[in-house]
């Protein structure tokens, strides 16, 4: 009787470990996505920052008319929005990163013992 229970305990643990291996691949690979995202989100970043550059060059520009000065202050307006815009998205991005860490982790202690 004690020689098989000794093995079905064997056994038991030989499931967790293969378990917690298939978790931890999982969770490793949930992280990675998360990082894939946030790599994405920051190349939007990038991309806003570009538009920002093109209207701060229409800013730049010599605007003598009446309209054209009122269109300059619209477009520092706008450039200013992508400006807090770009800050956020970047914040996003990098709390995106933190919690692709956490993802990887996770799973970990629970199938680790189921605790």
């Amino acid at each position: 009787m004690s020689a098989s229970i000794t093995a079905m305990s064997a056994s038991v643990t030989a499931m967790s470990a293969g378990i917690t291996a298939a978790d931890a691949a999982a969770c490793s690979s949930r992280g990675f996505e998360v990082q894939l995202l946030a790599g994405r989100i920051e190349a939007c970043a990038e991309q806003v920052q570009v538009v920002q550059a093109r209207l701060s060059q229409l800013q730049l520009m010599d605007w003598q008319s009446p309209a054209g000065q009122a269109y300059r202050s619209s477009v520092r307006g706008h450039a200013i929005a992508l400006s807090r815009a770009r800050e956020e998205v970047l914040a996003a991005a990098l709390a995106l990163r933190r919690h692709s860490v956490n993802v990887a982790e996770s799973a970990l202690p629970a199938a680790a013992g189921g605790y």
